[in-house]
């Protein structure tokens, strides 16, 4: 019963939801598989070659889902290593523990970074100066609150923002710390009264893991935002013992608990449904069938007849997303322009020359901002700009 209690607290929540309305990443991909390899960390008895094997593959293929998974696994192995070696006394126990753990997590590690990670930078690689502020570990010791109960996603972000914010940046921290205070007294209760010592440990090192990882990260302030879904498996761990300590309490508070989890699922039903139902009607649709966010229906058949028309062309977009709709022509990415209007030239600049250019910007950039994007072509001039709908222009150039 707390295990299905636990899946049914975990798809009320507003993560659960999201990929059904826009597709969000490697999310998804870990969503469904660090489940089924955190339970065969559960079920493998025994350090033999069964696990070596599992940890190696387990470990390139859940990279393969998402490259934050990195951390998940360096917990994984400290709680392999804790739960086979805690009650023996003889450190030689310790050290063949760590041995079988170790060899195939580092030759895992030594194929993630050979065949990806040595090849560029990577969100974590790129860094800026040191910032310790109280959100810097904050954050991350406020992950069990914020995630299992969709704190962050419900107000729009208390640090990060893509809607806007419900609170200002001071709020957002003290309601962070807050949340950080409640979170590390949950763990606390969960681990006294847990059962499964096993379950105890698991939420106990991974919890201190992503509390050092992200720390860290967030204090040299790598490319990492201020987003609970980074987190989000701390919350789905700490699922099972937030429902078994319910299952304990009075009635009272059984009932405030039920009435927790109603509002979190309405603000899930008031999120999915017009967003489902804008997907399903209004978002503009092309060649590949996905419903298109960042493009009008206009707009993109007029991109379409375009492709049609041409072979050799370099089509723009700053989503690539809309990448899928191009099948006889070249497409590049571009990453949005800011607020503040900026770019770093060199990450930008396209310093070649095909068949005609054509650059898909919202309308919105229409000014400094096309000028920019205009100018990261050097190959190319005689610009002329085409309204395409109220919201979106074309730039090309042949």
């Amino acid at each position: 019963m707390i295990s299905a209690l636990s899946v049914l607290f975990v798809v009320i929540q507003l993560s659960f939801f999201t990929p059904y309305v826009f597709y969000n990443g490697g999310e998804v991909l870990l969503f469904g598989y660090t489940g089924w390899f955190l339970y065969g960390c559960i079920a493998i008895e025994k350090t033999n070659w069964k696990l070596a094997v599992f940890l190696f593959i387990g470990g390139i293929l859940g990279f393969i889902c998402k490259s934050s998974f990195l951390w998940m696994y360096a917990a994984t192995c400290c709680f392999l290593w804790l739960r086979f070696s805690m009650g023996t006394k003889d450190i030689i126990g310790w050290i063949k523990n760590g041995i079988w753990i170790g060899i195939p997590a580092v030759l895992s590690l030594f194929m993630i970074y050979h065949f990806y990670l040595s090849k560029g930078a990577n969100p974590s690689s790129i860094t800026g100066s040191i910032k310790l502020a109280w959100e810097t570990f904050g954050f991350p010791l406020a992950s069990p609150i914020l995630t299992a109960f969709s704190i962050d996603d419900l107000t729009n972000g208390l640090l990060f923002h893509d809607d806007p914010p419900m609170f200002t940046y001071f709020w957002g921290v003290i309601i962070v710390l807050i949340c950080a205070v409640l979170s590390i007294l949950l763990i606390w209760f969960i681990v006294k009264k847990a059962p499964h010592k096993n379950y105890a440990l698991l939420l106990v090192v991974f919890y201190v893991v992503s509390v050092l990882f992200f720390g860290q990260s967030f204090l040299r302030q790598a490319n990492i935002s201020y987003e609970a879904r980074h987190l989000r498996l701390i919350g789905l761990i700490a699922a099972p013992g937030i429902i078994y300590l319910v299952s304990r309490l009075q009635t009272g508070y059984k009932y405030l608990f039920y009435f927790i989890c109603f509002v979190i699922a309405y603000s899930s039903y008031k999120y999915f449904v017009p967003s489902y139902f804008q997907n399903k009607n209004i978002s503009a649709r092309g060649y590949s069938g996905i419903a298109q966010l960042f493009i009008d229906q206009q707009s993109l058949n007029y991109i379409r007849n375009l492709d049609k028309q041409n072979t050799n062309a370099i089509f723009v977009f700053n989503s690539p997303d809309l990448s899928l709709e191009i099948e006889r022509n070249r497409t590049i990415t571009v990453e949005t322009i800011g607020a503040e209007v900026s770019i770093d030239y060199d990450d930008y600049v396209y310093k070649g020359h095909a068949g005609p250019l054509f650059i898909v910007l919202p309308a919105d950039y229409i000014g400094p901002k096309s000028t920019i994007m205009r100018k990261c072509f050097p190959g190319y001039s005689g610009f002329k700009m085409t309204m395409l709908s109220n919201d979106y222009i074309l730039w090309e150039a042949k």
